[in-house]
């Protein structure tokens, strides 16, 4: 039987522990052909494999990690890559995944805001991949801790979810983009209260409310600049990999995007920074 989530957890930390387990046990993770294909890789790292680069001997820390899939593909182009994320229950079914696909890749668990004392060490290249920063309240200090693991050279690879699609009404069917929660950071979180999650799950959760905040491409941007990162690269595109809106549809390589070339707004980014040496 699995243990009961502790309900004095905050809301956040409370929904990540509930979801890890189901989230490893969906096929949309494809947990599995990481045991069974040793060349596999997660979707999002293969998307932004040309940007990555070769990682041979770098030393790479993946924040906000949740199960590890990531991570450990990273750890498949190359890298010595540890992970960081905050909910134990990510962190133990991480290292399961990590076991099963048979790679040297250690997990920390802390909250991204503490990684600094918590990892100890700095590195060649800081990932952060999609749905991470919107559990962040201020993207200045995240932007501090950012800067703070890098060495003179390194650099900082993010690919997110477009804060125009969090900002937008995503379970509209008409066809209409409209945007109604901010687009810019604001003090208090979002408060959403879901009863389900972004894979193939068929778990009844218990734990549905989550606290969420915005952040605006500039401000982004604005914060990496100002700890004194260069940033060498803005991409947005428009595909992301889930089925964000209802009309989307599958464009292959675990991507989605609107119909008929729809050029309306962009669904997510690759944002590349180097810590000067």
């Amino acid at each position: 039987m699995d243990e009961p989530v502790d309900p004095a957890q905050p809301p956040n930390l409370a929904m990540w522990d509930e979801r890890a387990p189901a989230h490893a046990a969906s096929p949309d993770y494809g947990v599995r052909r990481f045991a069974e294909d040793p060349a596999f890789l997660s979707d999002v790292v293969r998307f932004d494999r040309d940007r990555l680069g070769d990682l041979t001997g770098l030393d790479v820390v993946h924040l906000q990690c949740h199960i590890g899939t990531d991570t450990v593909s990273l750890s498949r182009l190359g890298g010595r890559v540890t992970g960081l994320d905050f909910s134990p229950a990510s962190i133990a079914e991480a290292r399961r995944v990590a076991e099963l696909a048979g790679a040297d890749v250690g997990f920390v668990l802390s909250d991204v805001h503490d990684a600094v004392a918590a990892l100890g060490a700095t590195y060649d290249l800081v990932y952060t991949g999609i749905g991470a920063l919107c559990w962040v309240p201020r993207i200045a200090r995240w932007a501090e801790v950012v800067a703070a693991l890098l060495r003179p050279g390194g650099r900082l690879h993010l690919r997110e979810g477009h804060p125009v699609l969090w900002a937008l009404d995503q379970d509209r069917t008409d066809g209409r983009l409209e945007l109604v929660v901010p687009y810019f950071e604001h003090p208090e979180p979002t408060v959403w209260d879901e009863p389900g999650t972004y894979v193939d799950s068929d778990v009844d959760f218990v734990h549905t409310r989550s606290e969420e905040w915005n952040h605006g491409l500039g401000e982004i941007v604005t914060a990496l600049l100002e700890v004194g990162l260069e940033v060498t690269g803005l991409v947005e595109h428009r595909t992301v990999p889930w089925k964000a809106l209802p009309p989307m549809v599958d464009v292959g390589g675990g991507e989605f995007a609107l119909p008929d070339d729809d050029l309306r707004m962009p669904m997510t980014y690759t944002l590349t920074a180097r810590k000067p040496a």
